[in-house]
């Protein structure tokens, strides 16, 4: 009887993964070993400027491609970077004044950089001189603008101009705007006839300019092509990210486009190294606060967990805490989603397609790591594995996305995880917020009101160590100067909480996760709450109530902290019994 074989295509499929995956583990190991880095570009942001330094035929020949360049170093990947004719391709860029890093990759990496051919030249094709971004113009750019006023008047000056570098120059002015005047993200946002243009300032939207559609429409190409993003994709949100030289220091720019009912929407958040201050000093703590930290930092292994909304200091803060625990004895690793600044000494992985958060978390477990730093917890199979590293001889080092930091006992419970688990994995739980900090050229003293003081005492009444208040409190304001562009505020300012993982602690999580209960368990560790904590910072001039309050939920005037949370006072509890049946 003749047996007769049929094919699966789903098995042949699942076969090829296999290989690839065993491909990508087998590189990932060798390539330490023959002295070169490893590199998986399919999670990797390829720089298009750097991609054609090499015909598309010669790097097929070759097996490698130029994936990233900054300024005359151009980062290579190859799959066999020992070969004759790839050392050769070294010297001949080296005869060219470059100076070249090899990285060793897979076959997919290379197949789907090689892709990126085809957008590059399509696009080169159309717009010539595409990628340039001269950064001697953003540099002058600079040096003229110290308000929004100047952004406005250079751009009417480039209006008034019809060149090919119209586009060009609208470009660069808009980032030497944005790093003059030290905002976070560029918001272009298309409105009908205009579209607008606003920087983010400390926290807060500000409209800067408007420019026309025919400008953004072309001006949007370009800023595809420089985070690597499909020209011709419109119905889709995409995400990128690009580099450009100021003259004295390279500026990371992590963009997002969504679609919208207009045309797209573009914000570019802006990576300025000589902002970023991670250092524990930088993050000004209160001493409690800084003491608990401190300790946590000390210990060997556990996990320490920084919580908040988006934008509110959690990476900052993590960066701070791994360059205080650095040192020559540890080896660090992070895996973030992106990585937002370079650290010095510290491995840091980014995820993507193909490479998880969880996948990451696996893979850094088997490089012998003495720290972790896991960019957010976002699931069930994440918070497992950041536990099991915790209780393993690892320090973890991780954000949780709660509005407190009492907050993330039971979001951790709701992702699945045994509140049995917790007294010997995690170190403590931080929560945080950013305020804006009173310009100190122009903040305005006055006297605080009676509700001001109210609420300022009812707050204090829940300090564990609570500064003495004079009879009359005097409180800052802003009033806007030149200084600060008329906002009347300068900087950012981490207000912080923590609990820390104690006997009353953990009985109290496995007991009843509530907040107000945790929060009770805490009290004896004498550690202030956000509020607390802004309270201090407003007393001290550094930010204002109206600010503190903008930011974090402020008790009414004449309540009352009682084990079960904030309470009206006894005549309103009084006048509702009344009425209960």
């Amino acid at each position: 009887m003749t047996m007769v074989q049929f094919t699966n295509s789903e098995d042949s499929l699942h076969a090829a993964d296999r290989r690839a995956g065993e491909e990508e583990r087998y590189i990932q190991q060798i390539a330490p070993t023959l002295g070169y880095g490893y590199v998986y570009l399919r999670g990797y942001s390829i720089n298009p400027e750097a991609i054609p330094l090499l015909p598309e035929k010669r790097a097929r020949e070759l097996e490698v491609v130029c994936f990233d360049i900054k300024q005359k170093n151009i980062s290579l990947a190859a799959k066999k970077p020992t070969d004759p004719k790839v050392q050769a391709l070294v010297q001949e860029f080296a005869l060219r004044k470059y100076t070249v890093t090899i990285f060793m990759c897979s076959t997919q990496s290379l197949e789907h950089a090689w892709k990126r051919y085809a957008d590059i030249t399509t696009s080169s094709a159309e717009k010539k001189g595409v990628l340039e971004i001269d950064p001697q113009v953003i540099s002058q750019l600079m040096t003229k603008i110290k308000a929004v006023s100047d952004v406005q008047s250079e751009l009417k000056s480039i209006n008034t101009i019809n060149n090919s570098r119209r586009i060009s120059e609208t470009i660069e002015l808009l980032f030497a705007g944005a790093i003059a005047l030290k905002a976070s993200d560029v918001h272009i946002e298309p409105e009908g006839a205009a579209v607008r243009v606003r920087y983010r300032f400390d926290g807060v939207l500000h409209d800067i300019v408007d420019v026309d559609s025919y400008i953004y429409e072309r001006m949007l190409s370009r800023l595809k092509l420089l985070s690597g993003m499909i020209l011709n994709s419109k119905k889709v949100a995409q995400d990128g990210r690009f580099t450009f030289d100021t003259g004295e220091r390279h500026i990371e720019v992590r963009s997002s486009i969504i679609p919208g009912a207009q045309s797209e929407s573009i914000v570019m958040r802006i990576l300025d190294p000589s902002v970023a201050s991670f250092s524990m000093e930088n993050l000004r703590l209160n001493p409690r606060i800084k003491e608990a930290i401190l300790a946590e930092l000390k210990k060997p292994n556990g996990l320490i967990i920084t919580s908040g909304p988006t934008g509110s200091g959690k990476t900052t803060a993590l960066y701070a805490f791994l360059k205080e625990a650095h040192n020559d004895g540890v080896k660090i690793i992070t895996i973030e989603n992106p990585v937002e600044y370079k650290l010095d000494g510290i491995v840091q992985t980014q995820v993507g397609d193909d490479y998880s958060f969880a996948d990451g978390l696996r893979a850094i477990l088997r490089q012998d790591p003495d720290i972790i730093m896991v960019g957010e917890v976002r699931d069930t199979e994440v918070a497992e594995t950041a536990i099991h590293a915790a209780q393993t001889g690892h320090l973890v080092f991780t954000t949780l996305h709660t509005n407190s930091a009492a907050a993330a006992f039971a979001r951790l419970i709701d992702m699945g995880i045994d509140a049995r688990s917790f007294g010997t994995a995690v170190n403590i739980v931080l929560g945080q917020r950013l305020v804006r900090v009173l310009c100190a050229a122009c903040k305005e003293p006055y006297i605080a009101d009676a509700s001001e003081t109210s609420t300022i005492k009812t707050i204090l009444a829940t300090h564990p160590a609570p500064p003495t208040l004079s009879e009359q409190v005097t409180l800052y304001r802003p009033t806007g100067c030149a200084e600060c562009g008329d906002t009347g505020f300068k900087g950012r300012q981490a207000i912080i909480e923590g609990i820390s993982m104690d006997k009353a602690v953990e009985e109290a999580v496995i007991r009843d996760p509530r907040e107000h209960v945790i929060l009770e368990a805490a009290k004896p560790q004498g550690i202030p709450s956000m509020a607390a904590d802004g309270i201090e910072k407003v007393l001290e001039g550094i930010t204002s109530l109206a600010e503190l309050g903008r930011v974090v939920e402020l008790p009414a005037a004449g309540t009352v902290e009682t084990s079960e949370g904030t309470t009206p006072g006894a005549p309103a509890d009084d006048d509702f019994l009344k009425h209960v049946v």
